[in-house]
């Protein structure tokens, strides 16, 4: 081999290890575990907390920043009867209609979320696993109380939201 041959070799060498370290590298970062999921609120950003008045008990749960939420807040203080639907969650429908505009066509509501399910106009409170639905927008979260609050009333239940601002 000439002298020029082992420079070239000797660079092409260099070059390939120098791209599989970088590629290494990116690598790792694109496989490191990702960081624990952001609850309702944080998506949205915390706009306003409110009081859910549950047969007597209070719950605090926070809205996010959609057009729902702001909705819902411009009807403060509503009471809803609510009764239970699949053992998941309590619903009861609202006096106005509140706008989706912004919103995803669904959503996969975990337990402590507080909803609307637009199709039936009924605000909702989750107590257990509701998977993806479409018409679901998440409005914010209950502080972690309100799962065994909702969940413990069986039948139907007067439920009072107020600003708790």
């Amino acid at each position: 081999m000439t002298r020029r041959g082992a420079i070239a070799l000797a660079s092409a060498v260099s070059l390939l290890a120098g791209c599989s370290a970088e590629s290494d590298t990116v690598g790792a970062a694109a496989s490191s575990p990702p960081t624990t999921q952001p609850t309702a609120a944080e998506r949205n950003g915390e706009t306003m907390r409110i009081a859910i008045d549950v047969e007597g008990t209070t719950v605090i749960g926070t809205l996010n920043d959609s057009e729902a939420a702001r909705d819902l807040v411009a009807l403060l203080p509503v009471t809803v009867e609510m009764s239970d639907h699949g053992g998941v969650e309590k619903t009861g429908p609202l006096p106005a209609v509140l706008s989706t505009d912004g919103s995803p066509s669904g959503a996969d509501p975990d337990p402590g979320d507080i909803g609307y399910y637009a199709p039936s106009n009924d605000v909702v409170l989750y107590y257990g696993d509701q998977s993806y639905f479409p018409g679901i927008v998440v409005l914010g979260t209950m502080d972690p109380s309100g799962v065994g609050v909702v969940g413990a009333l069986g039948g139907t239940v007067t439920v009072t939201i107020t600003s708790a601002d």
